[in-house]
């Protein structure tokens, strides 16, 4: 079970040497490759008509990602629909509130944010509950949110106006990889999608996030390194404790 030659299943980051791969790569002899097992497409407006879901009839919107802030914008454009200056952000974290300088002036009174998790959002939420609030996202999305929404009476209204595919793999040799690193259920598709013959064999599996080890198992795969856990509340540091467990073991 020696690892060398790591996939994982995300863009190159800019700068390779402030990865936080990159300790990891010079202490233990390593090679990681990043290749994108997913890439976000956005839905036509042509097509996101058939909802029937007008954009001037919410007055606050709910925002998760960087994705759901492009596709948002993106959307209204297409609508031919000016976004008001009076519009509420409720965004699931304060680097995706900043991210809306992108689009709007950032002003306080408008633009809400979660501080550690969405839960902390509810408050201003139930502050604003005469408001019908849009929530973009993607045709693949987690259902806690819209179940946290509902069980606290936020009005709100979901609107797929991006879908997450699987990205074009087929340039890769999957089998010489001693380990597959994935970050979301998506990536786990991903992978079937792209080597519909995969056997795992001797490949190891790292997964971040609970739903995405439950994706690696209903896969039928088997999972070496979850992360995040009490110890290893990154991805590297789960892979250095197995790589340290490992050396232990010779």
């Amino acid at each position: 079970m020696k690892i060398k030659k790591i996939l994982v299943s995300q863009p190159q980051p800019a700068d390779l040497e402030k990865s936080p791969y990159a300790e990891l790569v010079k202490k233990y002899n390593l090679e990681v490759e990043y290749h994108k097992f997913i890439k976000v497409e956005g839905v036509p407006a042509r097509e996101f008509r058939q909802d029937r879901i007008r954009f001037e009839d919410y007055g606050a919107v709910i925002l998760t990602s960087r994705n759901a802030v492009d596709h948002y914008f993106r959307m209204a454009g297409e609508l031919r629909w000016e976004v008001p200056d009076t519009m509420k952000y409720f965004c699931n974290s304060e680097a995706t509130a900043y991210y809306l300088q992108k689009y709007v002036q950032y002003r306080k009174r408008k633009i809400f944010f979660a501080k550690q998790s969405f839960g902390d959002l509810l408050d201003n939420l139930r502050k604003h509950k005469d408001e019908k609030f849009l929530l973009p996202c993607s045709d693949i999305h987690k259902q806690d949110l819209p179940n946290l929404l509902e069980k606290n009476g936020i009005n709100f209204q979901k609107a797929v106006i991006y879908r997450t595919l699987a990205s074009d793999l087929s340039h890769l040799d999957i089998s010489t990889y001693d380990l597959l690193i994935f970050f979301s259920p998506a990536g786990v598709k991903s992978l079937f999608k792209n080597f519909p013959e995969f056997k795992q064999n001797s490949t190891l599996i790292a997964a971040f996030g609970p739903k995405t080890a439950d994706a690696v198992e209903e896969a039928g795969l088997e999972l070496h390194i979850p992360a995040p856990t009490k110890t290893a509340p990154s991805m590297t540091m789960a892979l250095e404790e197995f790589l340290q467990n490992q050396a232990r073991k010779k």
